[in-house]
């Protein structure tokens, strides 16, 4: 009888051990569970912030589509997209709706520059606003892209693709019906999906660059061409590459605007 008595006690003194290990296992597999979760949470957390960041930090220009040469390109009709200006946009009869020849110097590089008042009179009445006030002396060039698609972008007083004149303007004008940029068109950044969003940021091509149109609202308008210089700005500034071996951000060569004059 003792012996069996002292034998049930074992017995549930090892079921009290199973138990208690079971428990303690399950609790490990709950916090393994519970850890995962965070975990993965936490990874498209950080995705999504550097997605966001991304396109905040560039959310002023054309996109990456694949590259297709071409030497000319046709036009568009202004896109007419619902919207409206901002700000004290300045007014669209100041282009005069003719062409404006001039310089724009980067890192006292000289480019020859044509901009067309009668294909993209609001745009063009913006920028010669904006040169005549020296607004553009100083500003950076804050973003390059070497794959896909070629170009410079410059005129975020910020130097970090989120600046402008303090106001914004559209509709898109003279953006390219097959779009095709040839090398050495200038164009006007924009938001994605926002044909109002125009501002000061521009971007030069300085490689035959294709950019479909990215949504409903059109391309990107076309403001005019660099006529010279684009071949010593391509080895000054361009064949230097992106910061830190990438293909679209800061351009290894720091670029500055160092005057831009129109007549």
């Amino acid at each position: 009888m003792v012996a069996n008595d002292r034998q049930s006690r074992e017995e549930r003194a090892r079921l009290r051990t199973y138990q208690a290990r079971q428990r303690v296992h399950e609790g490990k597999i709950r916090r393994r569970t519970r850890d995962n979760v965070v975990a993965a949470i936490a990874l498209v957390v950080v995705l999504v912030l550097a997605t966001a960041a991304q396109l905040f930090f560039f959310n002023g220009g054309p996109g990456t589509p694949e590259p297709v040469a071409s030497p000319e390109a046709t036009t568009a009709p202004p896109t007419d997209a619902a919207g409206e200006n901002t700000g004290d946009v300045p007014s669209a009869d100041i282009a005069e709706g003719r062409t404006w020849t001039g310089t724009l110097t980067l890192n006292d590089i000289p480019l020859g520059i044509e901009l067309d008042g009668a294909a993209a009179p609001q745009a063009v009445s913006s920028e010669i606003s904006l040169i005549q006030s020296g607004f553009y002396d100083g500003v950076s060039c804050h973003r390059l892209t070497t794959d896909g698609i070629f170009v410079l972008q410059c005129g975020d007083p910020n130097g970090d693709g989120t600046g402008g004149p303090g106001y914004s303007y559209g509709p898109i004008e003279n953006d390219p019906a097959d779009g095709v940029y040839p090398a050495g068109t200038i164009a006007m950044a924009r938001q994605s999906g926002n044909a109002y969003s125009q501002g000061s940021q521009v971007f030069i091509v300085y490689g035959d660059t294709t950019l479909p149109s990215e949504d409903a609202i059109g391309g990107y308008t076309v403001i005019g061409q660099v006529t010279s210089g684009l071949d010593q700005l391509t080895a000054g500034v361009i064949d230097a590459g992106v910061v830190d071996g990438a293909t679209d951000g800061a351009p290894v060569v720091p670029v500055t605007i160092t005057s831009v004059t129109v007549e």
